[in-house]
């Protein structure tokens, strides 16, 4: 049980629940919470030692080193990736190409500091981040006072949920920006074209007209056949409908695309790339790993093309509506691709399976391998796992339930919109929904009781300077811990902590 939860409080309601089943007296709270605590700290030394001893003399020296902040101080004169334990803490600021080169120095220092692959593979991830959350709480130089086996437990905790983090991030960051590339290029075509298009009906009789006077006067000009049929303006018309659409639509866009990637996102994509290992656990996606390892290898090139020699995947990473703007074929008739064009193919493909996880990243919690989310025994307890949550075998079974309770709440969200009139839909872009305030809710009368006696023994005294008294006597604000490197709890720092929670519990 401690191995999964450490929560005191969870810990004694099992215990009192335990006793009740074996028809046991418990003993007195006080022995019962001395008990857990002697389990805890037992188990807690255990873990420790245990998870030391499998950290490596050379992984101990690294982590000691970036907990060495004054060292580490003195070795930013020279030029090194190497942060110290108040740096890997920190939140990477705004997004940019200098806080995502950074992120990615931090994942490289922890990185190296090597530690074990199966560290915590065996430990609840709620464990982990107790330990995570000590190590961030304290800074470096009460984590170097803490006994070896604590030290490198709690740093190598935080280290582990910490390189999970960024690497998540990164994988955030880069479907976003394949996102971005898109949607913006589509909004800007659609914006200039929008501006001067104008719909053209009877698209057929205009087309038979000017076929029959063709035919009729197939010697005269177009000026003295076709115009008199249809007007030029009508013409300018139809081309720039068929521009809006089809084929030279998708040109215009992915010229604005590879634009916005080639003088912008093409200094950060390469970077993440880079500092990311994608697998993928079905065969049917190996092409877009293929591409990937291909668009790593020429990152430093300036060809426009790739070379020969080369084996560039096109089925499985190119769709069919691109393949003519990526596959270019020179006076020869030589097939060529497209370098720039062909990575932004493979890096829509691969944002659509890293959502979907056919793609996945080492070393990530979020976009990791989906297989480890999965019971050691669940090919061979596969059905005691579905029926445990409710879940159909069948897996044609399980999408029509699913479109059910979809067309459900669709119907019914649609029965329901139009009498519901605290909610509008503006004609605004892509149709915003307003929805109005929610009345404020009745007080509770056991609250209007307690105010009230409150008032009548303690008139005109607000709750800040309740809340000030309790911290004067009690003192509960020494709890509260900062995270931010050198900086000392003092009084001043314990008024703003009580005024802080003063506005948090008012609002």
């Amino acid at each position: 049980m401690l191995t999964f939860d450490r929560n005191e409080q969870h810990l004694t309601e099992i215990v009192y629940q335990r006793l009740r089943e074996l028809k046991i007296e418990p003993p007195t709270s006080e022995r019962i919470e001395r008990l857990i605590r002697s389990a805890l700290h037992s188990c807690e030394q255990n873990f420790c030692a245990t998870t030391s001893a499998q950290i490596s003399s050379e992984t101990r020296a690294k982590i000691d080193g970036i907990l060495n902040t004054d060292k580490a101080l003195e070795e930013q004169a020279t030029p090194s990736q190497t942060f110290d334990f108040n740096h890997l803490k920190a939140d990477p600021g705004r997004v940019g190409l200098e806080s995502l080169l950074k992120e990615i120095d931090k994942l490289e220092t922890i990185r190296q500091l090597e530690l074990p692959e199966n560290l915590f593979t065996e430990i609840s991830p709620k464990i982990i981040h107790h330990y995570r959350q000590r190590a961030s709480a304290e800074p470096p130089r009460e984590l170097r006072r803490h006994p070896d086996p604590i030290r490198y437990t709690l740093v190598a905790a935080f280290c582990w949920q910490r390189s999970q983090e960024i690497t998540d991030s990164l994988v955030e960051l880069l479907i976003q920006i394949v996102h971005r590339i898109g949607i913006r290029a589509e909004r800007k075509v659609d914006k200039e074209l929008i501006a001067d298009f104008k719909r053209v009906s009877g698209k057929n009789n205009i087309l038979f007209r000017m076929a029959t006077a063709s035919l009729e006067h197939p010697e005269k000009s177009v000026q003295d056949v076709i115009y008199p049929v249809v007007s030029p303006s009508t013409l300018k018309n139809l081309v720039k409908e068929f521009k809006s659409s089809g084929p030279t639509y998708r040109e215009r866009v992915y010229t604005v695309m590879r634009a916005s990637y080639l003088h912008h996102y093409r200094r950060m994509v390469p970077q993440i790339l880079e500092a990311l290992e994608f697998r993928s656990n079905n065969e049917l996606y190996q092409p877009v790993i293929k591409a990937l390892e291909l668009i790593k290898k020429y990152t430093d090139s300036s060809q426009h093309y790739y070379s020969s020699e080369d084996e560039v995947f096109v089925d499985g990473v190119l769709k069919n509506s691109w393949r003519e703007i990526v596959v270019e074929v020179d006076s020869s008739g030589v097939e060529k691709i497209n370098r720039v064009n062909y990575e932004i193919s493979a890096l829509q493909a691969l944002r659509e399976q890293l959502r979907s996880k056919e793609i996945w990243v080492v070393g990530a919690k979020r976009y990791g391998n989906p297989e480890s989310d999965l019971p050691k025994d669940f090919e061979v307890q596969r059905q005691v796992y579905y029926q445990a949550l409710g879940q159909p075998t069948d897996a044609e079974a399980f999408i029509s339930n699913l479109q059910q309770k979809m067309t459900r709440a669709l119907e019914q969200l649609d029965a329901k919109i139009p009498q519901n009139q605290r909610v509008k839909i503006l004609t605004r872009e892509k149709g915003w929904i307003s929805v109005s305030p929610v009345e404020p809710q009745a007080e509770p009368l056991n609250l209007q009781r307690l105010k009230g006696e409150l008032i009548s023994r303690w008139p005109m005294t607000s709750l800040l300077d309740v809340l000030k008294e309790t911290d004067l006597r009690m003192g509960f604000t020494e709890q509260f811990h900062s995270v931010a490197p050198m900086r000392e709890f003092g009084q001043e720092n314990s008024t703003k902590t009580a005024i802080t929670l003063f506005v948090w519990i008012r609002n």
